[in-house]
């Protein structure tokens, strides 16, 4: 068995995926950086340096996720820490501005094949992951799950008319994100009498192209909780959802 820690981080070849394996890697981690082109990962891998190993992954393909944990015990045989970071906002032309995909993701006006679309990506596809690699985590001494949602997924902040992203909140990414917290909730939930501890986090508005880099926040600034999540010790919380700043309501 790999005698260090391992983190699988979903969506890990650029943004805040690619942030979160350096500062693991920084915390002694080998970090496994999960991208649907390999070729990607594998420079995104070499930035990092040889305690990152980039592995094929796109978590809409049930046959992807299942070789990428075979690849995993085979050349690894442990899993500490998944990062379910892969993520999208829409399936249109690149390029567009965040105002343009909001009028586009209207609940009036919304496409539901690309409705659909998000959610293979931001909920199914953090289902079957997570399903995946459950029994690596299992047999871990101390699992940890983190879920990367938004704010804009969280009902409550979405109700409130002071919240200043409700103008935002849209038919497609926005419920998206609020499955995914329920998501969370429930694998938290299931897993509660174990050493796995699941959590959600809210990196804040970030400067990535999910977002034609309109973001406020740095990856820097973004990554810094979902690594406080990853490394979290036995006494660490399990079923919440919080940024930087503290606990978000869901």
């Amino acid at each position: 068995m790999h005698d260090k820690r391992v983190a699988l981080i979903t969506g890990a070849n650029k943004g805040i995926g690619l942030q979160i394996a350096k500062d693991l890697v920084g915390h002694g981690f080998t970090v496994l950086v999960g991208a649907r082109n390999l070729e990607q990962g594998i420079a995104a891998a070499k930035t990092i340096g040889p305690d990152a190993h980039a592995v094929q992954l796109d978590v809409t393909s049930a046959a992807s996720i299942d070789a990428a944990a075979t690849r995993i015990r085979g050349e690894f045989g442990r899993l500490d820490v998944l990062v379910n970071n892969a993520g999208i906002a829409h399936v249109g032309k690149p390029g567009r501005s965040v105002a343009e995909v909001v009028q586009a993701s209207r609940p009036s006006v919304a496409s539901l094949d690309e409705v659909r679309a998000v959610f293979e990506t931001n909920v199914f596809g953090v289902i079957a992951v997570t399903q995946a690699m459950l029994p690596l985590l299992r047999e871990a001494p101390a699992g940890r799950i983190v879920n990367v949602s938004s704010g804009l997924g969280s009902l409550t902040l979405n109700a409130d008319p002071s919240f200043p992203y409700r103008a935002a909140i849209s038919a497609v990414y926005s419920p998206s994100k609020t499955a995914l917290n329920a998501i969370t909730l429930a694998f938290a939930v299931e897993l509660e009498s174990t050493p796995i501890k699941v959590n959600a986090v809210c990196p804040g508005f970030t400067a990535t192209d999910i977002n034609n880099f309109e973001g406020t926040r740095t990856v820097q600034q973004a990554a810094r909780e979902p690594v406080r999540l990853a490394l979290l010790d036995a006494n660490g919380p399990t079923g919440t959802f919080s940024n930087e700043d503290g606990p978000l309501p869901w």
